[in-house]
């Protein structure tokens, strides 16, 4: 698909908003880290090159490892990301798949041994919106650039 919008221009309003959630979300107390690894997973699921573009430049700007940037999307088969990493990427997993997948009680009670319940509800905000960027993006068409 061709960029049809430029939806940042076209509904500078709601745009500001969304910027106004990032916002946010970099006041939480969520590792900076864990967020990029989040937007990344949220993004190959969703088909998202413009988002996988920007938040793999991003996580290695916070000092992420290419072997755990490489590996996201096979998360379940690697030692080296945390129980809360898991524990987050799973979540992302399913919220981003709520239809077929939705939020079990397990995973729920997985996810709170590593996250209180201000950063669990922090955590569920970050994945939306990334779902919401990554569905912008793709229906709009816009694409990832060579740096």
């Amino acid at each position: 698909m061709k960029q049809q919008i430029d939806y940042a221009n076209t509904a500078k309003g709601a745009y500001s908003v969304m910027m106004e959630m990032e916002k946010y979300l970099k006041t939480t107390h969520l590792d900076p880290k864990l967020l990029q690894l989040v937007k990344i997973r949220a993004s190959e699921i969703n088909g998202c090159g413009y988002c996988l573009n920007m938040h793999t430049q991003e996580a290695r700007n916070a000092g992420e490892s290419e072997q755990r940037l490489y590996c996201v999307s096979a998360w379940r088969e690697c030692t080296f990301y945390t129980e809360a990493e898991r524990a987050a990427l799973e979540l992302c997993e399913h919220i981003t798949l709520i239809p077929t997948k939705g939020v079990p009680d397990a995973l729920y009670e997985r996810v709170r041994k590593s996250f209180d319940e201000k950063d669990y509800v922090d955590l569920l905000y970050a994945i939306n919106q990334i779902n919401c960027w990554n569905r912008l993006s793709v229906a709009t068409g816009t694409k990832a650039v060579k740096a």
